[in-house]
């Protein structure tokens, strides 16, 4: 059989294109810890990652709302936990106008004690959150508490406060209302300091009220403390998913590092060798051929 010149340099100039190609290949591999640069590469392999990388997107996003959720309830919980210590101080007060051995000296300052500890609270029923939204308000998102012309107090919210989405098709309300949190309060204290203004004894009732509006506060204590335990675990859920999907990720786009290396190495090896032979093979003449 007779072999044509350029078939003898044909075939290992295709073999060592081929090499080179596979060569590149790899240290790109390497280079971008990626086995594909191109979604032709391997077309169900993009697929995947796209749908990974959607998931990453939308965990991020639930994963902000999260901690804006997560931040309004601690904001939430330490104002009632200061309005829990203004009742207490205003329960101590109660006690001290319904001893009528108080003087007027001693009446007035307990009056401008209750007044000081109505205008403090206010101010926190009133707080807003990082979005510029009422904590203790409602759905309008409007002041949550009005003093009106009497001096009287009043809610002014209505409805409940938006829910932040934290997952698919699940959501939370952070803060909670200022009717719920805090009850008659605000009547109860009004009508004390009125009272101690006026000189007149403690309104029948006062001490069951400010009892009353502790328990309230207690208990929207306890109720974002719930949500604030079930956010955690969600924070905790969207962290182990975001691992879960690097790691099909990175097993279905990613370069074993070591095992490309090694296949490098061969390649790198079998390309040298041919080279060496086509180096010998072209400098050899007819002479060389017919020995």
């Amino acid at each position: 059989m007779r072999i044509a010149t350029s078939q003898s340099y044909d075939r290992p100039a295709t073999l060592m294109a081929s090499l080179n190609s596979k060569a590149d290949l790899l240290q790109t591999q390497i280079a971008t810890t990626k086995k594909y640069s191109a979604p032709s590469d391997n077309a169900a392999a993009y697929v995947q990652v796209q749908g990974l990388n959607r998931a990453d997107a939308n965990a991020a996003a639930y994963n902000d709302n999260v901690k804006l959720a997560q931040g309004i309830i601690t904001q939430a919980d330490g104002a009632l936990a200061n309005v829990e210590t203004e009742l207490q101080r205003a329960q101590e007060l109660a006690l001290q106008l319904s001893n009528g051995t108080l003087t007027g000296t001693d009446r007035a300052a307990a009056a401008s004690s209750l007044t000081a500890i109505i205008d403090g609270l206010l101010s926190i029923a009133n707080a807003t959150d990082t979005r510029g939204q009422p904590v203790f308000g409602g759905a309008t998102g409007d002041t949550a508490f009005v003093k009106n012309a009497d001096g009287s107090i009043t809610y002014a919210g209505t409805g409940q406060p938006s829910a932040i989405p934290i997952g698919d098709g699940d959501s939370v309300v952070p803060g909670v209302t200022g009717d719920r949190a805090f009850g008659d309060m605000f009547a109860t204290l009004v009508a004390l300091r009125d009272a101690a203004v006026a000189g007149d004894e403690v309104p029948e009732g006062t001490l069951e009220g400010l009892s009353s509006s502790l328990d309230s506060v207690t208990a929207a204590r306890a109720s974002i403390g719930a949500r604030g335990a079930r956010l955690d675990l969600v924070y905790d859920r969207i962290a182990d998913t975001k691992l879960s999907n690097e790691e099909a990720r990175t097993a279905i786009e990613g370069t074993d590092i070591s095992a490309a290396i090694t296949e490098l190495q061969k390649t790198l090896t079998v390309l040298q060798a041919t080279q060496a032979s086509f180096t010998k093979l072209s400098s050899m003449s007819l002479f060389d051929y017919l020995r």
